[in-house]
């Protein structure tokens, strides 16, 4: 005789192990280790979720409960809106080979009832949905990471070879702020590299022509622009506000200045720098336990051993390279995610196509972010430089 529905549910909610919502909520209050599944639909989910609970829905199982919850010894606890499809969930799972699974009886709708915490989730448009697709399929990412991209802010330091691939990428993966500093306006020469500018704004601020690329790709994206130099007198003001910043800057005493604004501002920096066909990156992060610019260069180099890109040139690709690399690092800063590139510095080397990697240590005497600093306020950057 063929097995009825009810008669399904009833054998799989008498193999699988049933936790209570009363001892579930005194588990997370207690901080129990445990992994919490979600097995609805992801449109059930806008209602809300259990705190920290990660999202599957029940025809997905199969397909990515292996990303997300690898270990098959892991306590899993899963629930659903009213304790059915988690107790099929459950003993799927057991036939997957998972061997501590539990599943909430009933389910979320009681929870919510009795008042319990309910996470409330992003919400994101139909459009947001439909943009960020690709981003959502991301268990690191999801819909609560894509809320943080889209409520990030980031600065950037020039619009120019490094600040356009940056620019451009993180306005499409939905940062929803940007700021560009740069005072410059876009000249022809700039276009074998800037891919942010285009012919028809040559003579155009840079700022306003940065925004013009960056709202056409992505209307997400507010751009919040600066067209000034960056200074001792205007970093304060500049800095105010946002999240971390990406240094694209050209020139030694931008980069010291954004150096100690960091500091005192306690923002990550995420550092570009190209010459010719090499290029290199790092995070510098004295707040998080890093070192800074200057635990790297305590003092810049004579000018003749540092000739700038418009003296030395630079290919056009590399900037490319190195731009959307410090986008990644700070997709990975905002979203809290993998290992980001603080204490080491990445080199790159495109005529060997030769990625190296060197470690950087926190200077404890340096006199921005030791042990004991001596630079408590501006100083005079183009004297030092110069100097």
């Amino acid at each position: 005789m063929a097995t009825t529905y009810n008669e399904l549910i009833e054998e799989a909610r008498r193999q699988v192990r049933l936790v209570p919502l009363d001892e579930l909520r005194r588990r997370l209050e207690a901080r129990a280790p445990m992994v919490l599944v979600d097995v609805r639909e992801r449109e059930e989910t806008r209602a809300g979720t259990l705190p920290g609970a990660l999202i599957v829905p029940r025809g997905l199982l199969e397909l990515e409960i292996e990303s997300k919850v690898p270990d098959r010894g892991t306590h899993v606890v899963l629930y659903c809106a009213g304790g059915v499809r988690s107790a099929l969930a459950a003993r799927t799972l057991r036939d997957l080979g998972y061997t501590n699974v539990e599943s909430a009886d009933p389910g979320f709708v009681r929870w919510k009832e009795l008042g319990y915490p309910v996470e409330a989730r992003p919400q994101l448009s139909d459009a947001q949905r439909d943009r960020y697709a690709r981003h959502l399929l991301l268990p690191e990412v999801g819909e609560s990471g894509q809320a943080k991209l889209l409520g990030a802010k980031v600065l950037l330091l020039g619009a120019g070879g490094l600040g356009s691939p940056a620019a451009l990428y993180l306005a499409a993966a939905g940062v929803g702020t940007l700021g560009l500093v740069d005072s410059d306006v876009v000249e022809a020469s700039n276009l074998q590299r800037q891919i942010l500018h285009a012919t028809s704004r040559i003579g155009a601020p840079k700022v306003d022509s940065a925004e013009r690329a960056v709202s056409d790709l992505n209307p997400d994206v507010k751009v919040v622009k600066f067209e000034e130099r960056l200074t001792s007198r205007n970093v304060d003001r500049i800095f105010e506000g946002f999240d971390l910043v990406i240094d694209g800057s050209d020139n030694f005493p931008t980069r010291y200045l954004a150096n100690d604004a960091s500091i005192f501002h306690k923002k990550p920096v995420v550092h570009g720098s190209i010459f010719r066909f090499e290029g290199q990156v790092t995070v510098f992060h004295p707040a998080g336990g890093g070192p800074c610019y200057r635990c790297l260069y305590p003092e810049p180099p004579p000018r003749d051993l540092a000739p700038s890109c418009q003296e030395a040139g630079v290919l056009g690709i590399l900037p490319g390279v190195i731009g959307v690399i410090q986008a990644t690092e700070a997709v990975k800063l905002i979203l809290g995610r993998g290992a980001p590139l603080v204490g080491r510095l990445l080199i790159y080397d495109s005529l060997r196509m030769r990625f190296d990697e060197l470690r950087l240590r926190k200077d404890k005497l340096c006199p921005a972010c030791g042990e004991s600093p001596t630079i408590r306020e501006y100083i005079d950057y183009e004297g030092f430089c110069a100097a």
